[in-house]
């Protein structure tokens, strides 16, 4: 008997960008990072975005890790949990990699060893073609594994002196910088980087 597993795709568009899918358009910049960034500093206290099965659900279509609505309308038992453990496993991976400690990857493996997956190749118009990733996706870790191969990547691909956590000590969050200069400090100027720059004249008029 056929057993035909729930399936989702997303674009890989490999001609216009070389960078990989999993590079936003955000203030983390990168899909993993955008996942720390889930928690966050409200009015001076720790706010988990991530409450329920919805905000996560919702987190990962407007992240396009799925974007099939049956995977989305699904129930995944200990999706909240199962969410933010990966969350805090990639943290303390890139903490100890920023503090230059060697690092236990056994978690991340085994959420990347749920993430199989294959290439179909798409047309998407006259004498053009994408490639379009197709994911089973049965349990959570199947779901999350995206995230979890963003992870990697980010680890062992890229420049990792790159990906940093703002320097403001009221802000927890982390991003990738992609500016040319290389000298991002904030995770946004209009808010940590003009909070410093207030903090550091008033120090000088008080001096």
């Amino acid at each position: 008997m056929l057993f035909l597993w729930p399936l989702f795709t997303y674009s890989m568009n490999m001609k216009t960008d070389s960078k990989t899918i999993f590079f936003t358009d955000t203030i983390g910049g990168h899909i993993a990072l955008d996942l720390l960034n889930t928690v966050s500093i409200v009015n001076g206290e720790v706010v988990d975005s991530l409450q329920s099965e919805e905000d996560v659900m919702k987190w990962l279509s407007q992240n396009a890790v799925t974007g099939d609505n049956s995977v989305l309308k699904r129930h995944f038992p200990d999706l909240v949990s199962t969410t933010r453990e990966l969350r805090e496993t990639l943290r303390h991976l890139f903490s100890s990699r920023k503090e230059g400690k060697q690092l236990d990857v056994r978690v991340l493996n085994a959420y990347l060893q749920y993430g199989a997956s294959y290439l179909q190749l798409v047309s998407v118009g006259e004498e053009q073609y994408d490639l379009e990733r197709v994911r089973k996706v049965e349990t959570v870790a199947q779901l999350l594994a995206p995230i979890a191969e963003a992870a990697a990547e980010l680890l062992a691909m890229e420049d990792f002196s790159r990906v940093r956590k703002c320097e403001s000590a009221d802000c927890v969050l982390w991003f990738y910088d992609s500016t040319k200069s290389h000298k991002r400090r904030w995770c946004s100027m209009a808010v940590c980087g003009n909070r410093h720059k207030v903090s550091s004249f008033r120090k000088r008029q008080n001096a």
